[in-house]
């Protein structure tokens, strides 16, 4: 029997959509709503799930680098 990860451990098996009706892309080719491309929303539902929560952490990322950005 395989240990549960603890990264996954009590999180649904796929994710809610990082999509928050803002569907307007900036001068980097960036959603502004959830700082995905054009490319990672058509691949969104094609992604397994373990992609997709990849695919959040990255977002996760871009939103942090983009506030420090602005500060």
């Amino acid at each position: 029997m395989n240990a549960a990860d603890p990264k996954t451990a009590g999180r649904p098996q796929r994710p809610p959509s990082p999509c928050i009706n803002v569907c307007t892309l900036d001068g980097r080719g960036l959603c502004i709503g959830c700082l995905r491309t054009v490319e990672e929303i058509g691949r969104w539902i094609m992604l397994s799930a373990d992609e997709q929560w990849q695919l959040l952490a990255e977002l996760e990322r871009r939103r942090q680098q983009l506030q420090q950005r602005h500060l």
